[in-house]
């Protein structure tokens, strides 16, 4: 039985080393036209030459999709609302642009007549269930092509040599050949020595947003970012729209040697991934965010709010953005940012991030009753009783412990 053939395809497409053989692939294959589809989500100069590449590898035509802006406002910054952060180390830079690309994609597919949309991820990692999930909340009978699934290609050598084969540029060698993946919010690497969890990240070689911590200045930068409502809105007083404040942060933080971080990950799939990711700006806005809430919200919110980020941080991370689920935990973070609003100091020393001071008008911290000084607002006679209340089951196993070993003697 052979392969379902297809007329017209829509390949997300952004000219690294799989894109740019599924083309060929994909008509060698299929007998198809093959729709090119990149996405701008402030990769840079990923994107140059692009339409001229994707045309002469067998493209009908390309389209570029500059989904920067809505990729911060939409999906970057109710993220950093929710504080959600993958296993403590990922600030899901690769994981969040992808539901907005696929998105499009079938906008795109729709819009060709498409009958099957392909992407170039592997049977062993996360994109494939992120940009699959996606296609299926928006075309849920719309077919999907996963080469790496099915072609008779097993490894990136292989790619290679199939490139060469039919005269494909490659920006790349086998000597070169990390996995990267880049946007406006981050730069992942992977591959090569850095799948030996044993082997330490050779940063001056693989780091392009920035420089290793003891290649930063020696003397500190300061940085005050302002919220509103858990939005970053200005840097230093100067207002800013959401991509000019990332960019910022990303130059001031990849000079400081910010946001390196060397993970050992559980992927979707089942099996553990070590990455080497690079979120200088997004590192700064966390941290700015997160000082913020401490004077901003009560107790319990601020505690219930951690167990969401955990949540949210995996629904994001699985590729379950247009979910129910994660609309309704959006809607709670964002009652809970209604009063997130405020300025956050901070020091940039390399590769540390310190506090320098936070304000907010809504702030809840009362100098007044927290001091050591003298004060009328707080009777510390109250915690007498306050104590004998909270410590009565502790006071109580221990008198019944001491029954239990007397009648016992």
């Amino acid at each position: 039985m052979g392969k379902t053939q297809y007329k017209k395809v829509v390949l997300a497409y952004s000219g690294g080393l799989d894109t740019s053989i599924i083309i060929p692939w994909l008509k060698e294959n299929y007998g198809c036209e093959v729709i090119a589809v990149a996405a701008d989500v402030g990769q840079g100069a990923e994107l140059d030459g692009l339409e001229e590449k994707a045309i002469k590898t067998g493209a009908s035509k390309l389209y570029i999709e500059d989904l920067t802006k809505e990729f911060v406002e939409d999906f970057v910054f109710p993220t950093i609302k929710a504080q959600a952060v993958y296993e403590d180390g990922y600030l899901l830079g690769t994981s969040f642009a992808r539901p907005i690309i696929a998105k499009r994609l079938v906008e795109i597919a729709k819009a060709e007549g498409a009958d099957a949309i392909a992407h170039g991820c592997t049977g062993k990692g996360n994109d494939q269930v992120r940009f699959e999930l996606t296609i299926k909340a928006f075309a849920p009978n719309m077919a999907i092509i996963a080469p790496w699934r099915t072609w008779e290609l097993k490894s990136r050598e292989d790619e290679i040599d199939y490139a060469v084969a039919r005269d494909i540029p490659l920006p790349i060698t086998k000597e070169t050949n990390y996995s990267k993946d880049k946007n406006l919010w981050h730069l992942s690497h992977e591959g090569l020595d850095l799948e030996d969890p044993a082997n330490e990240p050779q940063l001056d070689k693989i780091l392009e947003m920035g420089v290793s911590p003891e290649k930063a200045p020696d003397k500190a930068t300061y940085v005050t970012i302002s919220f509103e409502k858990g939005i970053p809105t200005a840097i230093d007083g100067e207002k800013m729209d959401g991509i000019s404040i990332v960019t910022k942060l990303n130059e001031l933080g990849g000079a400081n040697g910010i946001g390196i971080v060397d993970l050992v990950e559980n992927r979707l799939v089942g099996m553990k991934s070590r990455g080497v990711y690079e979120t200088p700006g997004g590192s700064i806005l966390y941290h700015a965010h997160a000082v913020l809430e401490t004077i901003c919200l009560d107790k319990d919110t601020q505690r219930f709010k951690q167990e969401v980020a955990i949540k949210f941080a995996d629904l994001v991370y699985n590729g379950q953005w247009y979910t129910p689920l994660r609309e309704a935990l959006s809607a709670f973070v964002d009652t809970t940012q209604e009063t997130v609003t405020g300025d956050v100091k901070l020091k940039l020393y390399k590769g540390n991030i310190m506090n320098a001071g936070v304000t907010s008008p809504f702030s809840l911290y009362s100098e007044e009753i927290a001091t050591f000084g003298e004060d009328d607002v707080y009777d510390q006679m109250d915690s007498q009783g306050f104590i004998n209340l909270f410590g009565l089951p502790i006071k109580v196993k221990a008198l019944q412990d001491e029954k239990r070993e007397k009648k016992n003697n």
